[in-house]
């Protein structure tokens, strides 16, 4: 492979040619900067950003062929408490459920029929509880992960459902009181 010519030989080249050769059948050599292999050793600051997208836009009859649809609407994780923070259930059954694979133990359940008459299982969170039948009990949404058709939990000390009794660490979400300290 012959040698590259320098860029400043090229120049001197074509000042030449253009003096020498009439207009009608002149030989256009390439400008420098179309030269790919001369570039890089010019001039570096020609980089392109990286991008992760398509450079092109969509173009109007890709647009028109296939119109552009609208995101689904992602689906409720609590839907019987759609807009709304809590609701007052009655409870029907309390029992335990069996959880998922791999885990193994006996999860507190209590079906409950909601003031908007949709019965719904739900999970009693903590250590122990009271719940028993026609308990009137606050449900919030939240599912139990390890057990199938769980998607709600009852809230810890409100109306007839107590707190977790000696509870040390996240009292709050057990509706345990803060221990009295004895006086010395």
């Amino acid at each position: 492979m012959p040698p590259t010519p320098s860029l400043p030989l090229l120049a001197s080249l074509r000042a030449l040619i253009s003096r020498s050769i009439r207009p009608s059948n002149a030989i256009h050599l390439p400008r420098p900067s179309l030269l790919p292999h001369l570039q890089h050793h010019h001039n570096n600051n020609n980089k392109q950003p990286f991008s992760t997208s398509t450079p092109h836009q969509t173009t109007l009859n890709q647009v028109r062929r296939t119109p552009r649809t609208a995101q689904r609407a992602r689906h409720p994780v609590s839907p019987a408490l759609v807009n709304r923070p809590h609701m007052k259930a009655v409870c029907l059954k309390v029992s335990v459920m069996k959880p998922k694979k791999p885990n193994s133990a006996e999860r507190k359940v209590a079906k409950v029929r909601l003031s908007s008459g949709r019965s719904v299982t739900c999970y009693i969170p903590g250590e122990g509880h009271n719940v028993q039948q026609h308990s009137v009990v606050l449900v919030r949404g939240g599912r139990s992960q390890d057990c199938p058709g769980v998607r709600y939990h009852l809230v810890r000390g409100a109306m007839d459902l107590g707190g977790v009794g000696h509870r040390q660490t996240s009292r709050s979400k057990y509706g345990t009181k803060k221990p009295k300290t004895a006086a010395s």
